[in-house]
């Protein structure tokens, strides 16, 4: 039986009816049964703040969010664009996940970024933003196919489910490229 990988997904909304959440559950549908994903929240994530790190009074919700990532094989981001750039609680996530310095959560999990936006530039700013601190943080990201979903007012049904069949067939197919590329840069699986 081939190994299971946990994959941790980020939508970079907080709002609740958010399209980068939508498309990330949808994006989980789609997906090889190899990948098992645990979608993980930062909207409570206090602000990095490197004096806390070193303090006794380390934020319960900094702990947890490590915690999580540390049990995961792989990331999904799933991004709206906000300012040609991420959303604040992402890069807080980014943050937070990185320290204390040497003990990054993040380093070695090969990743994936989609982008969503109701516009045409469809988070072409936000992907490359991401891409960018992913290769700090010692992400392996995945280069090809690259996703940017515009259009996405009129993306989803009432259910979640994506309704033009063309951008269903190209996620289901970036959602295969995905599988293969965690199978190949993971390292040993934590499900195994």
């Amino acid at each position: 039986m081939p190994p299971t990988y946990r994959v941790a997904v980020l939508a970079g909304s907080l709002r609740r009816d958010a399209y980068s959440k939508k498309l990330a559950h949808a994006l989980t549908r789609l997906a090889s049964p190899a990948l098992e994903f645990r979608h993980i929240e930062f909207g409570d994530l206090p602000l990095y703040n490197e004096d806390l790190d070193t303090s006794r009074h380390l934020p319960a919700a900094w702990d947890t969010f490590r915690s999580e990532l540390r049990d995961c094989d792989a990331v999904l981001f799933v991004t709206p664009e906000y300012n040609r750039s991420i959303p604040g609680g992402l890069k807080n996530a980014l943050d937070v996940g990185s320290r204390p310095y040497g003990e990054s959560s993040w380093a070695g999990k090969p990743a994936a970024v989609v982008s969503i936006s109701p516009g045409a530039i469809s988070g072409f700013g936000a992907n490359h933003h991401l891409r960018q601190a992913l290769v700090f943080l010692d992400c392996p990201t995945m280069a090809q196919p690259e996703a940017y979903i515009g259009g996405a007012a009129e993306l989803f049904d009432s259910r979640g489910e994506i309704t033009n069949p063309g951008t269903a067939r190209f996620l289901e197919g970036f959602m295969q490229a995905f599988a293969e590329w965690v199978r190949t840069n993971a390292r040993v699986p934590v499900a195994a």
